[in-house]
């Protein structure tokens, strides 16, 4: 009796035990298969060619070339300093006439604006004064000495004249100076001398020719002549110029090669030696001035504008790809690997420094792999055509 029990129970147990494991045998046929992801990114990544694309192609291997070592820096367009001039007014005064505007050519000696001094009108009549008492002296002298000639008069009394002549003499050419300082010319102190004529307008006077930069005073303004009024600058040189890092300045020295380039003026292709190298370094940004003359004719460089510089070092064998065979997308560069005839695989690669129409390969391609050197944009569209096709 005892056996029948036992042998029900372990029945009961072994029904139960099964009903357990059956949903849990039912949910696994029941669980899906994938793909596995980096299986589907690659087969995106691939692509076949048809017989009319590959004719758009040309495939080869990267090319070993002498490249040059390179530094990059930001730099910018600065005014040549030794072409530059700040004009002013040698004397007191107010503006009455204004005669050029920024931006506008002029000549050297051209009048800029006109003001109306009373120190100048002073200057003048003081001078007159002098040049007259000159003259006067010199007829006294003249006839005392045809009186000491003709034995009227005593020879002391000549002396006395010839004196005051001496003095006359020095008074006047020390006013005259004084004019030719507040920036009158010989030929307008000669005027002065024959028509007695006071003038209180002043000129402002170019002392360069070039184009006006900026312009600091208006119409009835005092100007004196600690004050600037006009900035004139010679643009037909201006400087490149770039502060250098510290750590990186020692390898910098005079007529080191230099390459700019101008993001305003894209089409520029600019070429140049390095004309000065600071001796000191500034201890405010631990950097190193360096500059470049960069001959400026037409006037397209224009001050102020921000450049790149790159410097030109030594030579060495560096493998390299055009840059036709870069496929940039989302920050990072590709290029497609030939895997068969007609099979192409877009890769990752990490590039270095532009070398005119090259690209400094540093990996990302094997030795004795062949890539696609032209041709990799209409490539990589088709690339992308097939996997749009492929999701639809």
């Amino acid at each position: 009796m005892k056996t029948m029990k036992r042998s029900r129970s372990l029945a009961c147990l072994t029904l139960v035990s099964a009903a357990f494991l059956w949903p849990v045998a039912g949910c696994k046929k029941t669980v899906p298969t994938t793909v596995p992801e980096p299986q589907a990114a690659e087969d995106q990544a691939a692509i076949s060619v048809t017989p009319d694309l590959a004719k758009q192609l040309k495939v080869g291997e990267p090319v070993e070339r002498d490249v040059a070592g390179s530094l990059q820096v930001s730099a910018r367009i600065e005014t040549d300093a030794s072409r530059i001039a700040r004009i002013g007014s040698p004397v007191a005064g107010r503006i009455i006439r204004l005669l050029v505007l920024e931006g506008q050519n002029i000549r050297r000696g051209a009048a800029m604006a006109t003001l109306h001094s009373t120190d100048l009108s002073d200057t003048q009549f003081s001078f007159i004064k002098a040049y007259s008492q000159e003259k006067l002296a010199e007829q006294a002298t003249s006839r005392a000495e045809q009186l000491v000639k003709a034995d009227v008069m005593g020879r002391a009394e000549l002396e006395r004249r010839r004196a005051e002549l001496l003095q006359a003499t020095a008074e006047a050419a020390a006013f005259r100076t004084q004019l030719r300082g507040l920036g009158m010319s010989d030929g307008s102190i000669h005027q002065l001398e024959s028509t007695r004529q006071l003038n209180a307008e002043y000129p402002i006077l170019s002392t360069i020719g070039g184009t006006v930069l900026e312009r600091k005073v208006t119409l009835g303004q005092i100007v004196q002549p600690a004050e600037v009024a006009f900035m004139v600058a010679d643009l037909s040189n201006v400087w490149l110029v770039a502060d250098v890092p510290e750590e990186s300045a020692g390898r910098l020295h005079r007529g080191m090669k230099v390459t700019v380039r101008i993001p305003a003026l894209p089409e520029q292709h600019i070429e140049g030696q390095l004309s000065y190298v600071a001796p000191i370094v500034d201890p405010a940004t631990r950097t190193v001035q360096v500059r470049m003359d960069l001959p400026n004719s037409k006037g397209v460089f224009k001050p102020a504008m921000l450049a790149g510089m790159t410097f030109l070092d030594n030579t060495e064998k560096r493998m390299t790809v055009p840059s036709t065979a870069v496929v940039r997308e989302e920050n990072k560069d590709y290029v497609f690997v030939q895997t068969e005839p007609t099979k192409f695989l877009l890769r990752e690669v990490s590039l270095g420094m532009e070398n005119g129409d090259k690209r400094v390969l540093d990996s990302g391609v094997s030795p004795g792999e062949k890539i696609v050197l032209d041709g990799a944009f209409h490539l990589n569209n088709q690339r992308k055509q097939n996997a749009i096709k492929g999701g639809q």
